[in-house]
């Protein structure tokens, strides 16, 4: 094996070994002394909840960056390796911090005097180092504080504490789906929520919206989140997940309380396209084909969770077929009933008109909802009066989709 193999090799292998026992404060200076044998210096920034800045985890990092019109972002928002002159002239490679397809923040590599940053070999092993470090910056979080202080510029509600511990990263991606979710206003959100799981060649996918925007409302969505996640965990279909959820939310709201939660709760079958969904009182999910919304999922009325499926009759399943390339965009009232200070609702032709034109420019489906969430927050001058949740879900059936880092 070359000296340059074998030197890149014991990179990883001291990264992973020290990392063990260490703790989240430990993990950069870990860093550090493996990416010193190479030559390299490497520097991490987390990007904040809301996806508008990105953070250094240490001071030395300087001053933290806008995600949009930044070298830093770019590398952000394109999920790619991209190329900046450093002081005293090092090159720097900047690389999309990923697990999986979650992004986490960017790494800025200082390389050795002389390094060719276009170096394809060399871009290759910063970027497995940076997805080393994205798995343990992750798994680091789990039992520290740090990386939760640094992603967040504003304090957080107790509700809102709540849900973030819940939920699923914000974005999966295999061969055969996408999934992206965006959630605003992040620091504040109360009543909605949003689950997915990929087993068995079916994606299953869950929002919800609970009546209110206090802890109240996130301890119904959180009861929603975790009953249903039981049933489908224990292999409940659809109509069995949803009257668990409706019979838990029921027992244990307090006798002085009127709460509920609406959801729509939907399974895809990987292979052949196929759609089944249960809506309970939740505004219906559109599908995206071809640039234009070709169908309303507005399933038969079933009461929202915690009102009484059984007393309502027997949810209904339906069923839709998907074609290649379709997406499947499920929204929270709080996205197309925005209103501008002059009381213009944001509405759902303007959703989908913008996902549409962000797609059509090359983004990642991730970067598309940032932008959209974005917009909507724009329209109502940053101050949402409601919970807004968008996710989209994609069925493909080829090896070729835009969540695909590019080195």
């Amino acid at each position: 094996m070359p000296e340059e193999d074998r030197s890149w090799q014991s990179v990883l292998v001291q990264v992973v070994n020290r990392s063990h026992l260490a703790t989240a404060e430990d993990l950069p200076g870990i860093i550090d002394d493996a990416a010193a044998l190479v030559g390299l210096m490497a520097e991490l920034y987390l990007a904040d909840l809301g996806q508008r800045e990105l953070h250094p985890v240490r001071p030395r990092g300087g001053a933290s960056m806008s995600v949009d019109a930044t070298v830093a972002g770019r590398a952000f928002t394109r999920s790619e390796m991209v190329v900046s002159g450093a002081e005293g002239g090092a090159p720097c490679l900047w690389a999309p911090l990923l697990d999986g397809t979650e992004r986490l923040g960017v790494v800025r590599f200082t390389l050795p005097e002389g390094a060719d940053p276009q170096d394809t070999v060399l871009r290759s092993r910063c970027w497995a180092l940076s997805g080393q470090m994205a798995h343990l910056v992750l798994s680091k979080q789990l039992y520290s504080d740090l990386f939760h202080r640094v992603r967040r510029t504003r304090p957080l509600s107790v509700a809102s504490e709540l849900l973030w511990q819940l939920l699923p990263p914000k974005v999966f991606a295999t061969d055969r789906v996408v999934i992206v979710a965006a959630m605003e206003p992040y620091d504040q959100v109360g009543g909605d929520g949003f689950d997915y799981a990929v087993d068995d060649g079916r994606a299953y996918v869950a929002i919800f919206d609970a009546m209110g925007h206090d802890l109240h409302a996130g301890l119904t969505t959180s009861i929603a989140l975790a009953a249903t996640r039981n049933a489908r965990r224990a292999g409940a279909d659809l109509v069995a997940t949803a009257a668990l959820a409706d019979e838990t939310i029921t027992a244990h709201r307090p006798a002085d309380s009127f709460s509920y939660a609406t959801a729509f709760l939907a399974q895809l079958d990987l292979h052949t396209g196929e759609l089944g969904y249960l809506n309970a009182g939740h505004p219906p999910p559109v599908v995206i084909r071809g640039g234009r919304v070709v169908r309303v999922l507005d399933a038969q009325g079933t009461t929202p969770l915690g009102l009484g499926h059984l007393g309502g009759g027997k949810p209904v399943v339906l069923t839709e077929q998907l074609q290649p390339g379709d997406r499947v965009l499920f929204y929270s009232d709080g996205v197309t009933e925005a209103r501008d200070p002059d009381g213009e609702q944001f509405g759902l032709d303007r959703l989908v008109d913008l996902i549409e034109r962000h797609e059509a420019g090359g983004l990642p489906a991730a970067e598309t909802l940032r932008r959209v969430v974005r917009a909507v927050l724009d329209h109502q001058d940053g101050r949402l009066q409601d919970d807004a949740t968008l996710l989209l879900l994609e069925w493909t059936t080829t090896d070729q989709f835009a969540l695909l880092p590019t080195l």
